[in-house]
């Protein structure tokens, strides 16, 4: 199950819960959960953190804010990519134990913070329906206050609770959708902490997101490659070609020489700058053997390859992390970018967002750095 930060004043009274959502320890939680406070108490199991103003980042026209920690120890939870929660929606949240909810839909809501009252961005708000024993969590100062809201299905955060939101008409309790509140300050802290957060945290079903993808990748690198080895000697001519087609519009780009001269290891150096770059990218690794004559595109090979790689990733998923971190037939394979070897090596090019550093493979067998340069060739 998703562990929680529990937020409380300096004289121990409980003011709400949020979340770790990057590898920086940022929490996320409702702007009521801080607003009027010189400085916060967190409590983690077995961890306390003092956060004092400066740590701080209060976002009121979004009802949330952001609190800087060390992490406490906590798994950051991933946020879902979706920009819309669809009406119906089943989702879990923390109302005196994980209950589940449905999304009603959005709802336009006002945020009375203590300064003045907010009007919250149109489309940011959902409405939530929940069944009588998690209701009263739901009110003004409840217990759900500043918890995230869990897709059911992949165990993603939708929406941050707001116990103290205001609408004209209100059947249930009320959430900040957290993609929809990025995109009304697209160049603000949470759309950044959000880029953070899909470059870093994976996300897995029908939230799969960049760090996810990078995830499902990286165990058909690690089935090619060895683990270790010294340095490879740099080869700049075919480094340029293969970062040229990475960047360009070019479909397909051949990678060819006899045997032994070194064509794995270019490969496994171009997958690693694509997973270590400033835009990192994911790569599919497939082998020649990995074909099989009754394909009709490598589209094939890579969904294979992929749901491979789900129940790699699966099974090394705990039962308590609570979330289903299953792909399904038709996820992953359209957010990842291939990348094939064999006797005549090749790629499949594609970019993702900007996002923190993530090492998907590791430098393959060495015995060829003294190989002649290769000339790539296009196709």
């Amino acid at each position: 199950m998703a562990e929680l930060v529990k937020i409380c004043d300096p004289a121990g009274r409980e003011r709400g819960s949020g979340f770790v959502a990057d590898d920086r320890g940022t929490v996320v939680t409702s702007h009521e959960a801080v607003d009027g406070l010189p400085r916060v108490v967190l409590h983690a199991p077995g961890r306390t953190w003092l956060a004092e103003a400066a740590d701080v980042t209060a976002l009121p026209a979004l009802a949330l804010a952001l609190i800087r920690t060390d992490g406490l120890g906590l798994r950051p939870l991933p946020v879902a990519p979706r920009e819309v929660i669809d009406p119906g929606t089943y989702v879990r949240l923390p109302a005196r134990g994980w209950r589940q909810a449905r999304v009603l839909g959005g709802t336009e809501v006002d945020y009375p913070a203590t300064d003045r009252s907010h009007a919250v961005p149109s489309g940011v708000a959902v409405e939530l329906a929940i069944g009588t024993d998690g209701r009263d969590a739901l009110r003004l100062g409840g217990e759900a206050c500043g918890g995230p809201v869990l897709d059911a299905d992949s165990g993603a955060v939708l929406a941050v609770v707001g116990t103290a939101l205001r609408a004209e008409h209100r059947s249930g309790g009320f959430a900040v959708a957290l993609r929809a509140a990025a995109g009304a300050d697209p160049h603000g802290p949470l759309a950044a902490l959000l880029e953070r957060n899909a470059a870093t945290v994976p996300g897995h079903g029908a939230d799969l997101n960049l760090a996810g993808a990078l995830e499902l990748t990286a165990t058909t690198l690690g089935a090619s490659l060895l683990p270790d080895g010294p340095e490879p000697v740099e080869r700049p001519g075919i480094a340029a070609e293969l970062d040229a087609f990475t960047t360009g519009d070019r479909p397909v780009l051949g990678l060819v020489g006899d045997p032994g001269t070194g064509r794995t290891t270019e490969l496994a150096s171009l997958a690693v700058r694509r997973a270590r770059g400033a835009c990192p990218a994911p790569t599919l690794w497939l082998r020649g053997a990995d074909l099989r004559p009754t394909d009709t595109s490598l589209a094939d090979a890579a969904t294979r390859a992929l749901t491979a790689a789900a129940r790699i990733v699966g099974s090394a998923v705990s039962p308590e992390d609570g979330a289903d971190r299953s792909t399904g037939s038709d996820g992953p394979e359209r957010d990842a970018a291939g990348s094939a070897g064999s006797d005549g090596a090749g790629g499949v090019s594609g970019r993702s967002p900007q996002g923190a550093e993530r090492s998907a493979a590791r430098r393959s067998d060495p015995a060829s750095r003294s190989a002649p340069e290769e000339t790539p060739r296009r196709a």
